[in-house]
């Protein structure tokens, strides 16, 4: 048993768990918004955690805002104190398990052998990890999924699921470092990182050097339906799919006022460029394909 884990609940029949965590690498508020958004939504109940113990700092110079925990003082008393949170949760309903935590500062390893400890205890047969990067890609198109994974044999199974595997070379996610941490311990472990679109106007502007998407439902959207495919989650993703037509037709309007208030940027020639070194791939599993055809079929039948 692992001193940094601790569970008051362990349901029997979760089979999955989407993961995320408050990180750099969160474009689009992916790996922090989108799971605090599942649990939202199934009404996942808090069965969990890993301690924080030894895995944060408190002070490095010149970073007081990043690592310090956040106060909220009413007349020199304190309201709130935010701790680090490391969280476990599960949608009965879905038989999915849900993790939303922070990136640990230091002693990764174990912060990672704590996390898979939890994920063996539980019975977790595949972990998905969810996380951003941004870049100039098209608002209104299908978000490009990058893949890591942990397990060689995974390679097929993900292609299916319409993403590119990544290339990079750099420093490490913690998503990318635990893909390689689960490879020792046997575990399937995969991360889908979707871009987001940003657009950087530093050569054409001082005033407007890049505008990106915060919230990117479309991403979420995306991703989620990757997801609900493979595990077979069923979940009812209207409300993301609403989310996600909103939030282009309000980027299509934030577009066409810039490019009509600050002609000096060339917007439209920025985005025919960006447009233009696009290619959209989009997921369509071949379950729905069928059904959408049989079900076109039959309504011809009808008339």
């Amino acid at each position: 048993m692992n001193e940094l884990v601790e569970f008051w609940e362990k349901p029997a029949a979760a089979k999955y768990m989407i993961a995320g965590w408050h990180q750099w690498a969160d474009a689009g508020g992916i790996s922090s918004g989108l799971p605090q958004y599942l649990i939202e939504q199934t009404h996942a109940a808090r069965i969990g955690r890993i301690k924080p113990d030894g895995c944060y700092l408190f002070q490095i110079p010149g970073t007081h805002h990043l690592i310090r925990p956040v106060v909220k003082l009413n007349e020199g008393y304190r309201e709130s104190m935010q701790q680090r949170r490391n969280e476990f949760f599960h949608a009965s309903d879905k038989e999915l398990l849900i993790f939303l935590g922070e990136e640990p500062h230091q002693r990764e390893g174990r912060y990672a052998d704590a996390f898979f400890d939890a994920v063996e205890q539980l019975g977790v047969e595949r972990v998905a990890a969810v996380a951003g990067v941004y870049g100039p890609m098209p608002y209104d198109k299908d978000r490009d999924i990058s893949c890591v994974y942990s397990l060689p044999e995974m390679k097929e199974q993900l292609a299916q699921y319409t993403v590119r595997f990544s290339n990079y070379e750099g420093g490490a996610t913690i998503s990318t470092y635990l893909a390689d941490r689960a490879e020792s311990r046997g575990i399937e472990f995969f991360a889908f990182y979707a871009f987001v679109p940003a657009y950087a106007f530093s050569t054409q502007s001082t005033t407007v050097e890049q505008i990106a998407i915060e919230d990117d439902f479309k991403a979420w959207y995306d991703l989620m339906r990757r997801l609900s495919h493979m595990f077979g989650l069923d979940l009812d993703l209207y409300d993301l799919r609403e989310r996600s037509e909103e939030l282009i037709a309000d980027w299509s309007d934030k577009v066409e006022h810039l490019a009509r208030t600050m002609p000096h940027l060339r917007v439209k020639d920025y985005m025919d460029q960006v447009n233009a070194n696009f290619q959209e791939k989009r997921f369509e599993p071949l379950d729905a394909v069928w059904e959408e055809a049989l079900s076109d079929l039959f309504d011809d039948e009808e008339l």
